[in-house]
This record gives C-alpha cells, sequence and structure tokens, in this order.
C-alpha cells in the first residue's frame, strides 16, 4: 500500500494524509461534540459500580444499582429468537424455502455470536447511560483450491475470491461497542447522521497483521494508544493501539485511521453493500431531545433525590455510632470511682467519662453517684431521618415509573385484580424501554440476515441450516435419465410392433429414494440463491423480525396456546358438516383457517403444516366421487341381480341363436327348391318334342 494515496476500484484516488488529516479534525469535533455526556456518563458509572470513594461508599444507598437491577431483567431477559415470514405468507415453494434457509442461519449466527450476552451489555449502556450499540462483521476463512479444478466449476466462487483460493468458514460477527468507542457526525435525527464510527483496539500482532505498511505512519509520540485515567484502563490499554474504522456515507467509502495518527492506514469501499449503508443498527437511545442525538441518562432526573438520599443515609448511620450507653461519673482518689467502673466493665459499645467536678456537673450537689447520656432525643432523630428518606426513595419510584408490584412488594389486604391492575400500569412506563431494545434486536438480525443473504454461499447456507437442495442442472440431469429411459422402452416397443413381434416387456426402472424424490418436488438452490441476491424480490417476500425480548409469562403463553386449540377444533367441528354437504367450500375454509392460524402466534409454527394439509384437502374436495363401498346385503342383491341378467342374457342368445338356425334352415330349403326347378326346366328344354297320333272321329 502506497503511504502517499490510494486507489479505489472505482478509479477515486485519496492522499492518505489529507484524508488522515480531514478526519482527525472529524473525530475531535464529534469528541466535543458528546464530551458533557461522556463526562457525565463516566460519573454514573463510577456511582453505579462503587468505585468514587470507598469511605464516602460505605455511607451511600445503592440507589442506582437498585433501579437498574430492577429494570435489567424487566426490559430485556432472554436472547431474540430470528423469525423469517414471508411478508405476505403466500405459497410460493421457492420464497417458503429461502426464509426457511435464512432463518436457520440466522438462529445459528445469534448462538454462534453469543448474542445474548452482547445484547446484556448494550441493555446496561442502555439503562445507565441511554445508548447502546454494537457493530457486525462478516468473515471468511480461505484455503487454496485443487489445481486439478477449474476456477468455473468450483461452486459457489464469489469475484472477489482468487483462482487458487476458496472458502472453507463464513460467518457473521456481532460485536459488543462500549458507549465510549462509538461516534458519529453530530445531528438531530439518526437519518441526517454522514458517518458512523468506533474504536478498536489492537494488539501489535494484530495490527501489523491488518495493516502491514501501516507501522510506519503511526507517530513517534504514541499516536494510537491510549493509556486511560486510572490505573485499570492503563493495566487494559498498555500495549495495544486503538484505530478509529469509519463508514462515510457521502463519500461511500471507509477509513481506517490510528488514534492521532497524522495519515490514513487505509481507505477503501465498503467491505458491505447493505441497505442502510451502515454496519450497525440505529443506537438504542434512551431519552431523547428533538433537538440532537445527545441521550439524557436517566440517573440524572432523580440525581438529587439520591444525593439527598446519601446524606441522610450518612447522617443516620453518624446518629446510629451515638446510640451507645455513655456514662458520667465522678473521679478522684478515693473508692467510689473504682467500684464504679469495676461495675460498669465498660466495653466498646459503653463509654465512661470521669467528672472532676461532679458537684457542679450534677443537680442537687451530687445527689446521684452516675449520670447517663440521654439517648431518647437520638433516636428520635434517627426515626425521621428514615421517614425522610423513605419519602425521598417514594419520590425516586414516582419519577422512574418502578412500582410497588414491580419491585413484588404488595399488601395482603389488596385483591388479586386491584394487583393485577397495578401490575398493567406499573409496567407502561418501561413498555417503551422493552420496545426500544427489541427494535435494536431486530434490526441486528435484520444486518444479520442481509449479510447472510448476499454473502453466504449455497454450500454454507446448506450445511448451517441441514437443509439439502439439488442444484439446477442435477435436477435437470436426473430429469434427462429418466426421459431417456421412457424413450428407449417406446422406441424398442415401436420396432417390435413394425416387425410383427409381440412388444418386449418394459424393463423395470430402479426405484427413485425417497429423499431423492422429495428433493426434486422442492425448488433448487439457484432459484432460492437467487431470490436471496434480488433485494427488490427479497424485500417483498421474506421479513425478518424477532419474537419478545421480555421474560414471557407461562400462564399467558398457555392461555394463548388453549385459545388456539379451540379455535382450530371449534372451526373444524362446524367445517366438516358443510364439507360434506358442499365440497367446493373446502378451499375457501382452508383459507379462512390459514387466515386465523396466522393472528396467534402459538399458531406461527404449524402454519406450514397447515397450508400442506388444506392444499391436499382442497384437491380431494375438488377430484370426481368415488362410488361409495355398498354394504352385505346390497352386495348379495346386486350378486342376485347379475345372476338373473346373465340368465335373462343367455335365454336371449339361446332364442336368437334358434331363431337364426331355422332361418337358415329356411332359407337353405328355398334355395334347394329354386335350384330343382332350375334343373327340372333346363332339361325339358333340351328334350325332342313329341308328335301326338290323330286318331279318328268316333
Amino acid at each position: 500500500m502506497d503511504v502517499e494515496a490510494t486507489t479505489l476500484p472505482d478509479g477515486d484516488q485519496y492522499d492518505l494524509v489529507k484524508v488522515g488529516a480531514h478526519w482527525q479534525q472529524e473525530i475531535e469535533r464529534a469528541q466535543r461534540y458528546f464530551k458533557s455526556w461522556v463526562d457525565r456518563c463516566e460519573k454514573i458509572e463510577k456511582i453505579y459500580l462503587q468505585q468514587s470513594d470507598q469511605q464516602s461508599a460505605k455511607r451511600r444507598f445503592p440507589m442506582l444499582w437498585a433501579n437498574v437491577s430492577v429494570l435489567q431483567p424487566a426490559v430485556y431477559a432472554r436472547a431474540p429468537q430470528p423469525v423469517v415470514e414471508r411478508r405476505f405468507k403466500d405459497s410460493q415453494p421457492v420464497a417458503r424455502m429461502g426464509s426457511e434457509l435464512v432463518e436457520r442461519n440466522l438462529a445459528f449466527t445469534a448462538d454462534d455470536a453469543d448474542l445474548d450476552s452482547v445484547m446484556r451489555s448494550v441493555r446496561d449502556d442502555f439503562l445507565l447511560c441511554a445508548r447502546g450499540t454494537v457493530w457486525l462483521r462478516y468473515e471468511a476463512d480461505f484455503e487454496p483450491l485443487d489445481m486439478g479444478v477449474e476456477p468455473s466449476d468450483a461452486p459457489g466462487m464469489p469475484d472477489d475470491v482468487s483462482a487458487v483460493e476458496q472458502i472453507t468458514d463464513e460467518r457473521v460477527c456481532i460485536d459488543y461497542v462500549h458507549w465510549s468507542d462509538f461516534l458519529h457526525s453530530p445531528a438531530r435525527r439518526w437519518k441526517d447522521v454522514t458517518w458512523v464510527a468506533r474504536r478498536v483496539s489492537m494488539t501489535d500482532e494484530e495490527f501489523d497483521r491488518r495493516f502491514p505498511d501501516g507501522r510506519g505512519s503511526l507517530a513517534k509520540d504514541g499516536a494510537g494508544s491510549n493509556h486511560g485515567t486510572n490505573q485499570t484502563e492503563r493495566a487494559q490499554n498498555e500495549g495495544k493501539v486503538y484505530v478509529w474504522e469509519i463508514w462515510c456515507k457521502s463519500e461511500n467509502y471507509t477509513v481506517w485511521i490510528a488514534d492521532g495518527c497524522p495519515a490514513a492506514l487505509e481507505v477503501s469501499e465498503p467491505p458491505l453493500n447493505l441497505k442502510g449503508f451502515w454496519p450497525c443498527p440505529r443506537p438504542a437511545f434512551g431519552t431523547l431531545s428533538t433537538g440532537s442525538l445527545i441521550p439524557v441518562p436517566d440517573y440524572v432526573y432523580y440525581q438529587g433525590q439520591c444525593d439527598e438520599i446519601d446524606i441522610l443515609t450518612k447522617r443516620i448511620n453518624k446518629l446510629t455510632d451515638q446510640l451507645r450507653l455513655k456514662i458520667f461519673y465522678p473521679s478522684g482518689d478515693g473508692s467510689v470511682s473504682p467500684a464504679i467502673e469495676k461495675a460498669m466493665r465498660p466495653e466498646n459499645d459503653t463509654v465512661m467519662v470521669p467528672i472532676p467536678e461532679w458537684a457542679a456537673f450534677t443537680d442537687k450537689g451530687g445527689s446521684k453517684a452516675i449520670v447517663t447520656l440521654p439517648i431518647d432525643d437520638v433516636q428520635k432523630v434517627i426515626v425521621a431521618c428514615i421517614e425522610a428518606r423513605k419519602q425521598l426513595i417514594e419520590d425516586v419510584y414516582q419519577i422512574t415509573g418502578i412500582s410497588d408490584i414491580v419491585r413484588g412488594d404488595t399488601q395482603a389486604s389488596e385483591t388479586a385484580t386491584a394487583q393485577r391492575i397495578k401490575s398493567q400500569w406499573g409496567s407502561i412506563r418501561i413498555r417503551d424501554r422493552q420496545a426500544e431494545l427489541a427494535r435494536f434486536a431486530r434490526d441486528v438480525v435484520a444486518i444479520a440476515g442481509e449479510i447472510i443473504c448476499d454473502q453466504f454461499q449455497p454450500e454454507t447456507l446448506m450445511l448451517v441450516s441441514g437443509i439439502q437442495l439439488l442444484t439446477a442442472a442435477q435436477k435437470q440431469q436426473i430429469q434427462m435419465q429418466m426421459q431417456q429411459a421412457q424413450m428407449a422402452a417406446q422406441q424398442a416397443a415401436m420396432r417390435a410392433q413394425q416387425m410383427g413381434q409381440p412388444a418386449p416387456p418394459q424393463p423395470q426402472q430402479p426405484p427413485i429414494p425417497p429423499e431423492l424424490a422429495q428433493m426434486m418436488q422442492q425448488p433448487s438452490i439457484d432459484e432460492v440463491i437467487q431470490l436471496l441476491r434480488n433485494d427488490s424480490v427479497r424485500g417483498f417476500r421474506i421479513d425478518i423480525e424477532t419474537d419478545s425480548t421480555i421474560e414471557p409469562d407461562e400462564d399467558a403463553e398457555k392461555q394463548r396456546r388453549m385459545e388456539f386449540v379451540q379455535m382450530v377444533g371449534g372451526f373444524m367441528q362446524q367445517a366438516g358438516a358443510i364439507a360434506q354437504q358442499t365440497p367446493m367450500l373446502v378451499p375457501v375454509m382452508v383459507e379462512t383457517l390459514l387466515f386465523a392460524a396466522r393472528g396467534f402466534r402459538a399458531g406461527r409454527q404449524l402454519e406450514n403444516t397447515l397450508e400442506q394439509v388444506g392444499g391436499q384437502l382442497s384437491q380431494a374436495a375438488m377430484a370426481p366421487k368415488q362410488p361409495p363401498e355398498p354394504t352385505p346385503e346390497q352386495m348379495i342383491d346386486l350378486k342376485t341381480a347379475q345372476v338373473k341378467a346373465g340368465a335373462e342374457e343367455r335365454k336371449a342368445q339361446l332364442g336368437v341363436a334358434q331363431a337364426e338356425i331355422e332361418h337358415r334352415t329356411t332359407v337353405e330349403q328355398a334355395r334347394g327348391d329354386m335350384a330343382m326347378q332350375s334343373m327340372q326346366q333346363l332339361h325339358a328344354a333340351q328334350q325332342p318334342p313329341v308328335q301326338q297320333q290323330q286318331r279318328p272321329y268316333q
């Protein structure tokens, strides 16, 4: 890499020195913009961790820690479960298979990237500093490609991979970004932000491997190092180089620059082509104004009450120290003082004070040998301080919206209905926070899904999901083999027919395995990849969401499942009678059942099964019906009728045959008579005429 300039693939050339100077100014400007918020967050973090002063920390009431501990499981309690659906829930097999592939890959990515721990860190930053952020990356491992395989024959080979390398592993990395390591351009709204940046700590080995020529760009005065302000930070940052990764949307490039480095380390095109450009979702913001994106931590709104609570706590602790037995007695060398000290035997919780001028100290000239300090007044002051502190704590609950029912504190006199109402209203104030973290988790999963759709190879998608699909070439090859076998059998039959020979027996084809037959009915992996790579089609057919990230109510979940079962059972009972009378309404009833089932979250798992069974029922209802099976009585009657009909038919056939024989006999006799007459006439014609003798008239 040239230290002076770099050229992007599109032809744009950038001077690394000028780019570095420009972004150093931008980073410094953004740091000044967020300085007050960063200072405030550092103080809040110290209060939360009780790191300010060990002696004063013992006298503090941990109000901030208590509130955050209550809100942590309330706003986020479990890892988000990715759910990929067809946006319009159509029955197209390609969209269904694509959504299932992406959903399984997202589920594996969430476990592999430990999304749960990342979300918990974001939740803590969100509750303490009112901002939480993550950063997503795409990583792939390569290995040398077998030289006997042509690059064009290597399946799933991307364009930017060398012809001698192939991808062996792909993954989506979800990195947690500390609130102090994230910057963006000053803006009023998130859509007006022009660049985002995160600070990455690298060891010397990681830095040299990532930037082989970048070591010379670091200044000799310690540029790229961040030693920190305290001993803990200095120990964490020792031997590391801090580098800013900047994504500029207005210039459409990414910049890597070391913290305090005069020149940029690298300028390149964005490694990911994302719909929103940023490799991070919109941060999980707390309280924001309409004028800026500088969040306001919740602790700011009840910090004054917490300070007063700490003051009262210190006062109560000091007054509690005064709740010890304090005795005053006359001092001297006589026998009274040693006897009093021996009788009381002072311990740590007992204070004995000798008084030289005892006569002036006591009333009536020292009528009492021992005087104790009254502690009733001290006790009254402590009780008053406790009541005042309790009221301040109630004020904090009112400010933060944490009700008694949320903390599990209730009264025995309250009814179940009253407690349920308090629980519902007590959760209203935290619903926005729950929705914000759920939105943040959904955006994280959406970006991960976009990376999977754009970058993952077909082999990776099928390997991770456990779904095996045939390629278009494999399906075509199998179909051609089946067609060739059929054509060969038909040609053999035609040749035998032409030669006047009987047709040869059809060769039995080997049966197709059930798995292969099922894969032939499913769409090819090429069709699915084409759908996933197409942004416009994918946006219309695939939707990426997450389920609720808060702790589920088991009773409510059971109730939803019972409602779903009751709905399906009642509908099936009513639809069965209608289907028998009017089979044409079966498709309408199937669509109605699917429409109702999609409204239940509990029915999402059964949606595919319902669609398949509904399609089979619709086809069976529209197919011509077979006659019903006859009963045994009907079978006897049918057999009897068949026997009678056969007898009548045979009788009729015998009558017809007899009549035909008689007719033939009559015809033959007539023909014989006619032949005899013809022969006689012919014979008579051949004889000479006979002369008759005339006899005389007598």
